[in-house]
């Protein structure tokens, strides 16, 4: 009897694991066709209170614009940032120069120049600060709706309601912007790369 319990409560739990996932499958299926065209969306996965949007747009790769020098940036945005430079290790031993952009209430920017690109790329960020605008608009402070509406023309609202974060990645893989909500309102943006050389 209790071995015949324990199945059936094996069973049930795999069902709603299985019926969950299929559930948020859908929900990203329908959320693909809400895209906006301008981001090339390409796949979108759900994962509990995570929504991951892969993208082919050269937004996500630059989230604060395409600048030619990092003193373009600063004089362009008008804000003031606190300027260090320094060395990352690359692969064991290349070393590349990083220079940290930071404010005072903890946002920060690891950028460096492309030899390749001849582009300013980011390699590392974190916002705090609501002045801080990223290239799309987007920046601390404004509603998960503003948010989704970047990326999505329309959606149904029940599909993003219990969405805490939202990852916009590059087709590669290689950079992630991260938008993380409490409650309706957008409360940091974080930049992660996967760059392994410049």
């Amino acid at each position: 009897m209790k071995k015949t319990l324990a199945l059936l409560l094996l069973a049930l739990s795999c069902t709603a694991a299985f019926s969950q996932q299929v559930a948020s499958r859908a929900k990203a299926m329908r959320m693909l066709a809400f895209s906006r065209p301008e981001y090339m969306i390409k796949d979108i996965k759900v994962y509990t209170d995570t929504m991951t949007v892969y993208s082919m747009s050269d937004q996500v790769i630059y989230p604060f614009g395409v600048w030619e020098s990092m003193e373009h940036y600063i004089t362009e945005n008008q804000l003031h940032w606190y300027r260090e430079s320094g060395y990352k290790k690359y692969f064991d031993s290349m070393e590349v120069s990083i220079n940290r952009m930071s404010r005072l209430d903890d946002s920060y920017l690891d950028l460096f120049y492309s030899i390749w690109t001849r582009k300013v790329e980011v390699l590392a960020g974190r916002v705090n600060d609501p002045e801080v605008v990223l290239a799309n608009g987007l920046h601390v402070g404004v509603s998960k709706d503003e948010v989704f509406h970047v990326f999505f023309k329309k959606y149904p609202k029940s599909y993003t309601a219990d969405v805490a974060v939202l990852k916009v990645v590059s087709a590669a893989g290689e950079v992630a912007e991260i938008y993380t909500f409490k409650g309706q309102k957008l409360r940091h943006i974080k930049v992660e790369t996967a760059y392994k050389y410049y």
